[in-house]
């Protein structure tokens, strides 16, 4: 019975919200299908390793693939982009040309979202994901940016600004409402993946930066659950012991931790904080209507200093996407694709119109250019 009534959101809002503190979302986790499957296979970090390992296969059987006797997937984003910067020629055209064919399958693949009835008038995309964490990618990212301008269409493609092992987790702030900035300086983020889950400590900076434009990770705990193969249970014991630890370290470094922990998850999330579809490649059965995720740490942690604790979790895509909210104030309408495993995408409608929001910014820099007249006097008169 008790588990039945346990509330996990603890009247904040529910989980998976299309209404946000920031942005309505109108949408995430499409998933486009055409003749060969999902069409976003076609643009995953795996589709890249697939089209340079085609351009590899010809080169082998001569004796001549400058990426020498190597395994495509066994080269890293590190060493892909040190032969970009490199002397040889040969593998840095090979890599030029990889990254021009994944450009085109990548300008596809958003022409497809674009034509959408959620992505219509979409002005600005961001892009991330594990892939954008290399030269490789952002050279990718700024090729197909170019290909969807030369056909006339009106949107900017552009890499994420956090790094997109801390982007998931900045943008669990904007799940939150921002009365819990007031009396707060931090909040406990998760973000749950395929091969990793990281949980964080996140500073909001709030006073200095309302929009939280200056939030940022200050201490973070990663275990890469794919390599033990964990139980679902077990998973959720170790995510509750890293949780639990965080809250610890950020006492004893005199954090005031908000009673809120926001969760970046992969899969459509229910209202009531359960998972729909989309969780396959986390550890067990977490679509399963016996779990519930909130629930379970909630009641391992079940009060974060003198209050009860509240949990909000969201999509992965939504979660990342979040991370830019201050950054994309000059439009309506934005959407993220995160380039990894799969890929994930969200679209965002701004609640505030970008007009409101450059009047709101032209008030906010009124006392900071009066603070620079009067240290700009101070100093003529000294």
């Amino acid at each position: 019975m008790a588990e039945d009534t346990l509330t996990t959101h603890a009247g904040i809002a529910v989980h998976g919200a299309e209404r946000l503190p920031s942005v309505d979302v109108d949408s995430y986790n499409i998933e486009l299908k055409d003749d060969d499957g999902f069409l976003g296979d076609r643009a995953s970090k795996g589709a890249f390793q697939r089209i340079l390992d085609a351009s590899r296969k010809p080169l082998r059987k001569n004796g001549e693939d400058p990426l020498g006797k190597k395994a495509t997937e066994e080269i890293s984003k590190g060493t892909l982009d040190d032969i970009l910067k490199g002397d040889d020629v040969g593998a840095a055209a090979l890599v030029h040309g990889a990254i021009e064919e994944f450009a085109q399958e990548l300008a596809f693949v958003t022409r497809r979202f674009l034509k959408t009835k959620a992505w219509a008038d979409t002005e600005c995309i961001v892009v991330g994901g594990g892939f954008r964490q290399s030269r490789v990618g952002e050279l990718a990212i700024a090729r197909t940016d170019i290909l969807l301008k030369s056909e006339g269409l009106k949107v900017d493609l552009v890499p994420i600004r956090f790094d997109p092992d801390e982007a998931g987790l900045i943008g669990c702030l904007h799940l939150a409402p921002s009365w819990i900035f007031e009396g707060h300086d931090s909040i406990l983020a998760v973000d749950i993946g395929g091969s990793n889950i990281r949980c964080g400590v996140v500073e909001t900076f709030w006073k200095k930066a309302p929009d939280l434009s200056k939030a940022s990770v200050w201490k973070v705990e990663l275990w890469r659950h794919a390599e033990d193969e964990p139980t679902r249970e077990g998973a959720v014991k170790r995510l509750t012991k890293m949780l639990k630890d965080l809250i610890a370290d950020a006492e004893k470094e005199g954090f005031k931790l908000a009673p809120f922990i926001g969760i970046s998850c992969p899969g459509v999330i229910n209202a009531d904080g359960s998972i729909e579809k989309g969780a396959q490649n986390l550890p067990g059965n977490w679509e399963s209507s016996k779990f519930h995720l909130p629930r379970s740490l909630i009641e391992g942690i079940p009060m974060i200093g003198d209050h009860d604790t509240a949990i909000l979790m969201h999509n992965d895509g939504v979660a990342q996407g979040l991370s830019e909210v201050p950054f994309m104030q000059e439009f309506d309408r934005w959407g993220v694709l995160t380039i990894g495993t799969g890929l994930g995408n969200a679209r965002f409608t701004n609640r505030k119109t970008k007009e409101k929001a450059k009047k709101d910014k032209a008030k906010d820099d009124k006392p900071k250019e009066k603070e620079k007249e009067k240290e700009k006097e101070r100093k003529e008169k000294a």
